[in-house]
């Protein structure tokens, strides 16, 4: 009995660390962090329900790029302005290493897309619109918007309104820092139908999901 119950052991143990809370799979945050949880969440899945991104799996090269353009003000935000300007070169750096360790382990937010806004979302996504001159998303951020690093996130299961409010901030000038002008070029073409037809597509997708090739969005009879 006690040689089977050793043999079983190491099956238990393994099967614990399948079934035990989110957290305690997940390294210590750092100590930078602590701040940014209150909004992004415990372990960088976001608040989609309070507008706030999911952090984690973006590149880190990119997070310290947008904490840089959030504290010299490249970036528009007062909220975040407030928390990067404090940040030195090391901590930025702590937190984007961080961030970017961490495995997308929530689903995508509850989102819906409209039969009327799926085939306009996926055109937008997958193909883009050349008539308009409006390149895919996916051109840039891969195949189910899983992210090109460092300079391309990924868009993959972002909230829908998370996600308008950075095309508007490309369109106006409040966000800058893209490679070349591509997104303000980019999202100066949109209508305000075509944002809300690719956000909501976008945001239907489950990140896991996309990186398995899966693009299907849930469709529903309008948007959330």
């Amino acid at each position: 009995m006690r040689q089977v119950t050793l043999r079983l052991m190491p099956l238990i143990a393994g099967w614990a660390v399948l079934c035990s809370p989110i957290g305690s799979v997940h390294a210590a945050p750092p100590t930078e962090a602590a701040s940014c949880a209150a909004c992004h969440g415990a372990f960088g899945e976001g608040l989609p329900a309070e507008n706030y991104p999911r952090l984690a799996g973006l590149p880190a090269q990119y997070i310290k790029a947008q904490l840089s353009y959030f504290a010299d003000g490249t970036r528009k935000n007062a909220i975040m302005a407030g928390m990067a300007k404090p940040l030195s070169p090391a901590q930025i750096t702590i937190l984007a290493d961080y961030y970017a360790s961490l495995p997308v382990t929530m689903p995508a937010p509850a989102a819906s897309v409209a039969p009327d806004f799926v085939a306009r979302g996926q055109q937008l996504a997958e193909f883009g619109d050349w008539k308009a001159g409006i390149p895919a998303c996916f051109r840039c951020h891969a195949a189910g918007g899983v992210g090109v690093p460092p300079y391309f996130p990924p868009i993959a299961g972002q909230s829908a309104k998370y996600l308008a409010d950075q095309i508007t901030a490309w369109q106006t000038g409040t966000r800058q820092g893209d490679p070349q002008g591509l997104m303000h070029s980019v999202a100066s073409r949109m209508t305000a139908v075509d944002t809300q037809a690719v956000t909501a597509y976008l945001a239907a997708l489950k990140p896991a999901a996309a990186v398995l090739g899966d693009t299907q969005p849930v469709l529903t009879g309008g948007v959330q």
